[in-house]
């Protein structure tokens, strides 16, 4: 199971896209998204987003 984004929670801060050691993650309409097939679920996101918004 790939990380989830919570787009409530999400403030579009880009600091997972940077903290995703495998480009798993992009921005769209200014919110963070995974591309599942791509997440290896190491959780680097998890830890670095200062919303709280990224979950395993």
């Amino acid at each position: 199971m790939a990380a989830k984004v919570d787009k409530e929670k999400c403030v579009g801060c880009e600091t997972c896209v940077s903290a995703c050691p495998v480009t798993a993650i992009s921005m769209a309409d200014g919110k963070a998204q995974v591309k599942e097939s791509d997440c290896i679920e190491c959780g680097a996101c998890v830890g670095e987003c200062p919303a709280e918004a990224i979950s395993l």
